[in-house]
């Protein structure tokens, strides 16, 4: 059976084989004004991230004197591994339901989960607390990544994925940047005072949530996850309305090439065959990809969490001024991926 903008209803039921060529449409679209509002609501998942990383070292001297709190140097730094623990689990599982409820449902459930978790903390009142939404905080950052990624590469014609992806990647140092900036403001604020300032540094991440979520209303969901799960007729809606849109802003729309894709509709994809295609049919890549990540994200991290008490117990840097040692990282990383991202393609 043909997926077409003419046949699509016949291939909603469960297991069956059939073809279309909807995966080739949106790959030959041009970049219009859906696919910037796409990267707009869904990209800036990695500010949030970077703000929740670099939160949590620049007030790290305000949880310390703390009234309330009193974390001590070893407090702080399993308040990062909770962090990152939460992130971890919160992409495997929230990938492993990605597949089986749709990318639209998991990114406004992993969003809220990360609104709750991340203005909770602002409300810690122990150290155990604080540690729990820590890490609750981070499963809603590690199961956005998980819907957020494959919606973005999903949507973006493949011709665009790699500087799509790399300037969504720098996003996060605009929320470094941010969380910076709250530091600085917030922790010195004479009216405010340092153990409010915290908390209401971290209430910057939920008050963004909840305008990332206003933001996500109007996306669809992705038609290759509606195909892969046999619901054919909404997929091509939702590309026959993407590609009407673009028309309407003055593009003009060429034929897809290539021959239609032959899928199999199932209800989702056996973890045996995930582990078989990464360890197996691709696993050079997988490990080089792994190992990249693995490096980076533990050398970045391990430095990043402890660089606040780096700098206060070291060189009597004041809680306080913590930001103005991060801000010029954070502008610096975000200025090479916008300068030098071209050369990689």
């Amino acid at each position: 059976m043909a997926i077409s903008g003419v046949q699509a209803g016949a291939a909603d039921s469960k297991g069956e084989v059939f073809e279309t060529d909807l995966p080739a449409r949106l790959d030959r679209l041009p970049w219009g004004r859906f696919h910037t509002l796409l990267v707009f609501a869904l990209g800036i998942t990695w500010l949030l991230d970077g703000l929740e990383v670099t939160l949590a070292g620049s007030v790290s001297g305000a949880l310390k004197d703390s009234p309330v709190l009193h974390l001590t140097n070893a407090d702080i730094g399993l308040a990062g591994g909770a962090y990152i623990c939460g992130a971890v689990l919160g992409a495997l599982f929230f990938g492993w339901l990605t597949d089986r409820l749709g990318r639209r449902k998991l990114f406004f459930i992993t969003l809220a989960l990360y609104i709750t978790a991340t203005a909770a903390t602002a409300f810690s009142f122990s150290l155990w607390s604080f540690l729990l939404f820590r890490f609750l905080t981070g499963m809603g950052i590690g199961g956005e990544y998980t819907a957020i990624n494959s919606t973005i590469q999903e949507f973006t014609p493949a011709r665009f994925r790699g500087w799509v992806d790399l300037t969504i990647n720098g996003t996060f140092w605009i929320g470094a940047a941010l969380g910076a900036v709250g530091s600085i403001v917030l922790l010195d604020a004479p009216w405010v005072g340092a153990d409010m300032g915290w908390r209401l540094c971290f209430g910057i991440g939920a008050v963004l949530g909840l305008i990332i979520l206003l933001m996500r209303l109007w996306l669809p969901e992705s038609p290759r996850w509606l195909l892969i799960h046999g619901q054919g007729e909404e997929a091509r809606v939702i590309v026959e309305g993407i590609e009407e849109r673009l028309r309407r802003q003055g593009h003009d729309l060429s034929a897809p090439t290539g021959p239609p894709l032959r899928l199999h509709a199932r209800d989702h994809t056996p973890l045996k065959e995930i582990f078989h295609t990464l360890f197996n049919t691709y696993r050079r890549r997988a490990l080089v990809g792994l190992t990249l990540l693995t490096a980076q994200a533990f050398f970045y991290n391990a430095i990043f969490f402890t660089y606040a008490l780096v700098l206060t117990e070291f060189y009597q840097v004041p809680s306080a001024s913590i930001g103005w040692y991060v801000l010029p990282l954070a502008l610096g990383n975000f200025c090479g991926p916008l300068l030098l991202g071209r050369l990689f393609d």
